[in-house]
């Protein structure tokens, strides 16, 4: 991109139009939306509720056991006015837990395999379990689910199939983390340092970029302009762009019939 001129109030009003046009196409009037007290779920819940009003949008907290900064979130919804809802999972990965060999506790029958532990695949359980924890109640509510994922992660896989990926719309898939918080600090109804606080996935103990091993900032940069300007890390992003591909796209459906 030669040329990069980005208007956060021009584009923040255009999601807002965004989401009562397809609101008015579906015939939908009520949103839910995982609250995690960062940017990204919080900037959506601010757009879905200057859209569709703030009592149309249902946040919902998705601690796993103990979350030391729920507060946050609790904070984001009572700013914003929207209705909220705590629904802790750690009993349902517990669970989980258990009937997979996980804490000792299941008996594998004669003849079955052992499933072995991963510490990547417990921690993207979270996730999953929160996302379908969201389905229930959208779908119990008659709501829209909204995916709260910005591009950066999503060009380097910074995301979990079936996870935070699976939504009704995504929000902000087309902006980058930078301009995320760009919005964010032109919605003078979200706390400012709730929009600019590290983002951390609440599940590693790691901070979003620590885990990635990348900067948002050269992330946004090779999105926008083509380069960070460190070849080294261009080509790592390229990397993970390339294989991670199959998280932005429905699953491949083989064709038995082609030579």
């Amino acid at each position: 991109m030669n040329q990069y001129n980005f208007n956060a109030v021009q584009v923040r009003d255009h999601l807002v139009q965004a989401v009562r046009d397809l609101a008015g196409q579906q015939g939908f009037d009520k949103v839910v939306i995982g609250i995690s007290g960062g940017k990204d779920s919080s900037v959506c819940a601010a757009i879905c509720a200057r859209a569709l009003g703030k009592d149309h949008v249902y946040g919902v907290m998705l601690p796993d056991g103990t979350q030391k900064d729920i507060h946050d979130s609790i904070r984001v919804c009572e700013a914003l006015g929207i209705q909220k809802r705590t629904v802790n999972i750690g009993l349902m990965h517990e669970a989980l837990r258990n009937v997979t060999d996980q804490s000792g506790a299941a008996q594998i029958p004669e003849g079955d395999y052992a499933i072995p532990y991963s510490r990547e695949s417990d921690i993207n359980v979270g996730p999953r379990l929160r996302m379908t924890t969201l389905r229930y109640i959208a779908q119990a509510l008659g709501a829209r689910l909204v995916g709260t994922g910005n591009l950066s992660e999503a060009t380097v896989g910074y995301c979990t199939k079936d996870g935070d990926t699976s939504c009704d719309f995504a929000l902000l898939g087309k902006l980058t983390s930078i301009e995320v918080v760009e919005v964010g600090l032109t919605m003078e109804e979200l706390p400012a340092e709730l929009v600019k606080k590290t983002p951390t996935d609440g599940l590693s103990g790691q901070s979003d970029e620590e885990k990635m091993g990348l900067s948002y900032q050269d992330i946004h940069d090779y999105i926008r302009f083509g380069t960070c300007k460190d070849p080294e890390i261009d080509e790592k992003i390229r990397k993970r762009e390339q294989a991670n591909m199959h998280k932005r796209r429905m699953p491949q459906i083989l064709d038995p019939f082609e030579d």
